[in-house]
This record gives structure tokens, sequence and C-alpha cells, in this order.
């Protein structure tokens, strides 16, 4: 009995000194970097219903705050001694301050608080593997003691800010590969600025341009670096071969060029591969004949005398302009006036493709030009569009749809641009169709292609100018018979670019975009083998009517998932399924939708079922593929495979989001190509799993 009484005592004397405490801290000020992760798990949206975010409450001890660990006047607090596990007081307490953020993979969404650049005493911020959007904004230069960034495979889009080199004296590690970052690497905001502790910079996998800086030959102590993946041009720094502890380099799958600086071996090809064809030296097998300013001046020479050569090829300027002027001289006229406009712009008069992603809002401007003129708005990229009579503007047919007619446009002085005109009648309304122009105007990312500027004539004429890319369409680079097929690093770069492209659309506007019409034709390729997307959000421009007769051509095609016939309208997950089919198309080399000796539509799902079933396997990949294979396994096709046949699941419901499309595509690499691999009866039969993962 007295040692009830004595445990009652005890309960009631802790009951007390907990209401002491609660009364005294009702009455102290929170803490200022409390008060800002407060700010920072309300921009942190995706999971404030979820056990991390909510665990940020100043109810609750500092210690049990997920993915936060703190300090004590500059010291680590160590949350395992029991009288600070459950302190309520530090909360209120001047002398605590924020050490790490440490919440990778837990879903979070929306942007990047800015607010994080208040934390003075922040040493690590990792935000790795989650849905984040929006640009890295610039405040985070402005966190003194930051050491470690790490912002890889989200969705942040933009440029890398300048700012983030303010962090130099301290930062040891910046990670934000696989994102939709754009632009080029900028350089420091300060003159002379150096890097002594940086050890690991990985910017893989974005859509990053221009040229590797110089100042990263300041980065003494750097070890790891991962350039990979990106759009980056020009010859590689020779001080780069100097840095004296670089362990780890991957400058693969850009577009590069000149000779190799001397590594002294320490790196194979895999570092170098998947870049131009002018860069040379070791390790690659590609030797400097001559020196590498004459090599460069000797790429530009053929490319031109290419695009010359081509050209002949084709009918007289004359002949075609007679065509198009004798057949729709409207478009031609209407057509010419865009192409004026961009004539004048000044950079030259040509259109600079804009191949990546920026999260800056597009300038729009829309100019009357005169009651017999219509009206011409144009967007980012087409800023300096204006009126001029270049009317010898010559024009080609590229294509047709039931959405109306491409035509590839040749300027004066020889750039290109695509015109898309709308076919009439097929349009909506003008109060639906005028804001979903402005909405696709103002979409950038560097897997899409831009749309340029809109016109709209006198007569109802309406124009699309959108980028011209020289390559064509993947369909064109598969099964055109007058040129080399691509091989499996840049049919996988394709793939994973469209991917990304298409995640973009679903995933990374504040309204997700269908495309509805996901096909090899209306995916271009650049000079780099970047695929850009084509065609996307079209369907907001057109009718109903109009709307299903695209449907029905996918159909026809071999590109419509099975669940269409009722639905009668697109969603994500029969995109998924189209995708699909053009990773199939990739691997077999066969052009879906062809008809059989039968007169059937060949249905490549089908197809690759069958194969399984019989085990052949082996033979269901485009022997232009296999060259120089050792095997499809080591190389990531059965592995693709499987995925293709995942996106063409009959079920909806068990398709993959396009983030996992987009994770397993990179996870896939493609490896060196040395001796020739050839299809033997013993791969079919002895690999069972690849038929197990594929029925």
């Amino acid at each position: 009995m007295d040692e009830r009484l004595q445990f009652s005592s005890l309960m009631i004397l802790r009951l007390c000194i907990i209401l002491v405490l609660i009364c005294c801290i009702d009455g102290l000020v929170i803490n200022p970097e409390v008060s800002t992760l407060l700010k920072v798990q309300s921009t942190l949206s995706g999971t404030l219903s979820g056990p991390t975010m909510l665990s940020w409450n100043v109810s609750r001890p500092l210690c049990r705050w997920i993915g936060v660990s703190w300090l004590y006047n500059g010291t680590p607090i160590n949350c395992s001694l029991p009288k600070v596990k459950y302190s309520l007081t530090l909360a209120y307490n001047p002398k605590v301050s924020v050490r790490a953020i440490h919440l990778q993979g837990v879903g979070l969404m929306g942007m990047v608080p800015k607010e994080l650049g208040l934390l003075l005493y922040l040493q690590y911020l990792n935000l790795n593997n989650n849905s984040l959007r929006g640009e890295i904004p610039p405040e985070l230069g402005s966190a003194p003691n930051l050491s470690s960034l790490q912002l890889k495979n989200n969705e942040l889009s933009g440029s890398i800010p300048a700012s983030i080199w303010k962090l130099s004296d301290n930062l040891v590690e910046l990670i934000l590969g696989f994102n939709g970052l754009s632009e080029i690497i900028p350089e420091p905001l300060m003159a002379n600025v150096s890097f002594p502790l940086l050890q690991k910079l990985e910017l893989n996998n974005n859509s990053l341009s221009g040229v590797i800086p110089s100042f990263l030959a300041t980065c003494i102590s750097l070890q790891d670096l991962d350039l990979s993946g990106n759009s980056l041009s020009g010859s590689i720094p020779g001080e780069i071969a100097n840095l004296p502890n670089l362990k780890i380099l991957n400058l693969a799958y850009n577009n590069l060029s000149g000779r190799i600086p001397s590594f002294r071996q320490k790196f194979d090809k895999d570092s170098f591969r998947g870049n131009s064809e002018n860069l040379c030296g070791q390790p690659l097998l590609n030797p400097c004949d001559v020196a590498p300013a004459a090599a460069s001046a000797s790429a530009n020479i053929t490319v031109s005398q290419f695009n010359v050569t081509r050209g002949h090829a084709k009918p007289s300027t004359g002949a075609i302009a007679g065509i198009i002027i004798g057949s729709i001289a409207v478009v031609v006229i209407v057509g010419s006036l865009v192409i004026g406009c961009y004539h004048k712009s000044s950079r030259g008069g040509g259109i600079d493709r804009v191949s990546s992603s920026s999260s800056a809002p597009p300038k729009e401007k829309e100019e009357d030009m005169g009651n017999d003129s219509g009206k011409l708005i144009h967007f980012q990229g087409g800023e300096h569009l204006a009126v001029n009579d270049v009317l010898n503007a010559t024009g080609e047919v590229m294509g047709k749809s039931s959405y109306g007619t491409v035509y590839k446009a040749r300027l004066s002085n020889g750039s290109m641009i695509a015109l898309r005109l709308l076919r009439d009648g097929c349009l909506r309304s003008r109060g639906e169709f005028m804001p979903a122009i402005e909405e696709l105007g103002k979409i950038r990312h560097g897997h899409l292609v831009s749309l340029r500027a809109f016109y709209s004539g006198t007569r109802g004429e309406k124009l699309l100018a959108y980028d011209y890319l020289p390559r064509g369409s993947l369909s064109e680079l598969l099964h055109s018979t007058n040129r080399q097929t691509p091989g499996w690093a840049r049919r996988h770069k394709i793939a994973l670019g469209a991917a990304r492209g298409l995640a973009y659309l679903h995933t990374g506007l504040p309204t997700s975009i269908i495309h509805g019409n996901i096909k090899s034709k209306n995916i271009l390729v650049d000079d780099n083998y970047v695929a850009h997307l084509s065609d996307y959000g079209l369907h907001k421009l057109m009718n109903t009517t109009a709307n299903l007769e695209m449907l029905e051509a996918a159909a026809s095609q071999g590109y419509k998932a099975p669940e269409l016939v009722k639905m009668k309208k697109a969603n994500a997950k029969t995109d998924i399924y189209s995708f699909g089919i053009v990773l199939l198309e990739i691997l077999t080399g066969r052009r879906s939708g062809r008809t059989d000796s039968s007169g059937r539509i060949v249905d490549l799902p089908t197809i690759v079922k069958t194969a399984v079933l019989e085990e052949r396997i082996s033979e269901l990949f485009d022997l232009e593929l296999l060259r120089g294979m050792r095997s499809p396994a080591d190389e990531g096709l059965l592995q693709v495979l499987q995925l293709a046949m995942g996106c063409c699941a009959p079920s909806p419901s068990v398709r993959p989001h396009i983030k996992e499309v987009v994770h397993q595509l990179e996870e896939i690499r493609p490896k060196s190509q040395s001796p020739l691999y050839t299809p033997s009866p013993q791969y079919n039969s002895d690999d069972k799993s690849s038929r197990e993962f594929l029925l």
C-alpha cells in the first residue's frame, strides 16, 4: 500500500512540474531557427499529413523532429540523453540552431523553401529523391556554413543560381543530378574564387549546356566530378587533368569535342563515351589525327557541306515554292510573315533552338499587323518578332494529321522553322482556344519542342511556329532506308529524353497535360540526339470531333491503349501505354501498326509475348542494335524490354508511373560495346528469368 502511495505521489509531482514548465513556456519566445523550420514546413506541402512533417511541432521535443539534428552553442546536441530527448524548452532557447536536415525520399512536394538560406548554422541539407519542383532558390547561397547540398532526383528546373558558389569556403559536396536544370554552369559571382574543400560535384542527367567551366580547376580537393547526361559542348579543359585528388570522372553523354587531356590513364573510355564523334584521344579508340582547332573547323565544314548536299537531293527551290504557293498561297503568305519576324531577330535572322528547360515566365507579346495581316503573338525565344516582307521563303510539307499540316520553311539566310497550319473547322471556340494557346506558349523544358509564336489571320488561318529539329523524328531514324540507324547508346538517350519530357507534362506543371498522341513520329531529335516531344497539348486547341479522329489514327498506327475503345479520352495511363509501344519500336526496329500479309495490324506487345513463350527473345531485337554487343542482358536491353511490356500492360492500374519509367531508364546505362554479339540458341534457352518477367 505504501509503494502505491509513493508511486502516486511521484506521478502527481511530475505532473505538477510539467504544468509549471508549460506555464513558463507560454511566456517564452520561440527560437528564430525553429520559427524558420515551421515556415519551411508550410512550403513542403507533400507530406504535411505524414509523420515526418507533422513531427515538426513546438509541442514536441526538438529531438523528436524527424530528419533534423541540432546544435547548442555550436556543439551537436546528443539526443540520446533522456533529459535532452524529452526537453520541451529547447525550442525556446536562443542558443539552439539547426545543424542538419535529412529528408531524402519522404515524398516532399512543392518548391525548395528559400527560408532554408536563413539557417546560419546549417551544415547539411539532403532533400534527395523527392518531387520538389521549380528553381533552386538563390537564397541557399546565403547559408554561410552549408557544406553539403543534395537535391538529387527531384523535378527542379531553371538554371543553377550563381549564388551557390558563395558557399565556396565551406562547400564539400554539391549534388544536383537527375533534375531538369538547364542553361550553362554559372561562373562564380566573385573573381578569383577557389573551392578548397569541394570533394564531390554531381550535376549529371540534367539539360545543362555550354562549356565545362575552367574554374573547376581550382577545386583542388575534388574527388568525384560527374557532368554526364547533359548537352555540354566544347573541349575538356586541360586544367581538370591536373586535379591531384580526382578519382571519379564522368563526362559521358554530352556533345564534347576536341582532344581529351592526359589523365595519366586514370579513367577508362566509359568516362567519355556518348559524346561528339570529334572527341578524340586516349582512352577512346578515336585518335586525334589533326590539331584540335583544325578538327573543329573540319567538323563545321563537313556539317555545312552535308546540309547543302541534302538540299540538292530534293526538288529545286523554285519547284517547292511553286507547289506550295500554287496550292496554298495563304499558307505561304502567313508563314512568310512569321518567318520574316524571325529573320529580323537580333541574332542575325536565325531561330536559335532552345533545347534546355527554363522556369522563367516566357515573354508574351501581341502584335497587331494591320487589318490586312492579322495578329502575331510570340513567346519566349520569339521576343524580337516583327513584320517583314520575306514572301520568297520556301516551304516543304513535312506531314499531315487530323490537326492540320506541318511545313518546313527555309529563311533567306538558310535557317529553318517548322510551321503548323491548323485545320479549319476543327478548333475550339475562341474562349477556350486562346487560353490554351497562352498555356502552351509558356511551357519550356529541355525535352519538349517549344512553341515560339502563334499567328491568327484575317481569314481565320491559324499558324503555330516551332523550332525545327534537323534530324527529324525517331520514326525516321529507325525506319528510313537512306540513313544509318542509331545504335543502342543513342536510342537509349532518345528514350530517356522522351520519358523526361513526358514526365514534365504529367508532373512538372501546375496543371498536368496529357499528351494523347505519343508515337515515334512525335519524338523529334536534335543534332546531339536529344529527344524533344512534339504535338503535346494540341488536344486543348481542338474540338471533340478532331480529338476522336486523332485517337482513331493512333489506333491504326498501333499506339492506342485498349481502354480508349470505351473511354474516348486519353489520360496518363494511356500515354504510358503509347510510350511502351515506342520503347518496343526502339528495341525491335519494327514499325508499329504495319499490316502483315493477311492485312492484320501488327501488334508489338503480342509479338513480344509470342517470342517469349517460344523462347525466341534474341530474335526480337533489331539486328542493327545488336552490332558490337556482347549480350542484350549486359547492355540492359532485357530490362528495357521488361519495362516496355509493363507500360503496355492490358490493365491500366498495373502500368508504371512515368517517374518510375524515367527512374528505370536512368538506372539502365548502355555499357561499352566490345566484341560482336551473335544471337545463339543457348542464350534463348538459358535465360529463363527473362522469359518469366516478360510473361
